[in-house]
């Protein structure tokens, strides 16, 4: 897999780039926004199947360099960065990214997360049953449409990222249902790994905040989450 790798610091490059070639990876590096967005460019080359994307670059935030790469395809973006707080966690993932590593981290986990959304990608990030692909789900006033992956909420179009999509669509079809933590990252995230539940924990607060339904998805203490039925749908 051709791997592009944004990072400014050429002593963290070289010790990541050492690791990920050993590990099977063609890694490109680019050093500023503007070299990751010139390397995307070239149609005739092997598309990168991950960008790996440091938020702190001298010319452009990386944020910004985020939404101009999903602007122009849906190559899966990883961003590697210290800022650990949730908010900007919500920020990333809100842009686009597909997951949010925080620094320091262990290359362990760091290789699990490249491989598990690689492996998204390649499935056509779809982890819903074909038989509930030719149907649309309404809760209220959400509607989730499985073929096209849209959402809308009283009629007005909402923007989810594909994690996003996927959480929501696995909830929606059994709704009322708690969900264990582990069967919700085995099936949006395609793995067994337990560092993953920080990460769904920012995509349900991501996924109340797009909805403005902060009570839409309901978390079951030590258990996991379940997505509750609007009044609007439940029987009398």
């Amino acid at each position: 897999m051709r791997l592009l790798l944004v990072e400014d610091d050429n002593h963290v490059a070289a010790a990541l780039s050492a690791i990920l070639v050993r590990h099977g990876f063609q890694v490109v590096h680019a050093r500023s926004g503007e070299e990751a967005l010139q390397a995307l460019l070239p149609a005739e080359k092997e598309p990168f199947g991950v960008v790996l994307l440091d938020l702190g670059l001298p010319d452009q935030d990386g944020y910004e360099v985020c939404g101009k790469i999903r602007k122009r395809g849906d190559t899966p973006v990883i961003m590697v960065t210290a800022r650990a707080d949730v908010r900007s966690r919500i920020h990333g993932l809100n842009l686009g990214a597909d997951d949010y590593v925080v620094k320091p981290y262990d290359t362990g986990e760091l290789l699990a997360r490249i491989h598990a959304v690689s492996r998204r990608k390649a499935t056509g990030d779809a982890p819903v049953s074909a038989t509930a692909a030719d149907t649309a789900l309404r809760l209220g006033g959400v509607r989730i449409e499985l073929p096209t992956r849209r959402v809308s909420v009283d009629g007005t179009e909402v923007q989810l990222t594909r994690k996003e999509f996927d959480l929501l669509a696995l909830l929606a079809q059994r709704p009322g249902v708690v969900f264990r933590r582990e069967q919700i990252i085995s099936e949006v995230w395609r793995t067994s790994w337990e560092g993953t539940g920080r990460t769904l924990e920012v995509h349900v607060a991501s996924l109340r905040s797009k909805l403005r339904m902060p009570a839409l998805v309901q978390t079951v203490r030590g258990v996991g989450y379940r997505l509750v039925v609007p009044a609007a749908v439940q029987g009398p």
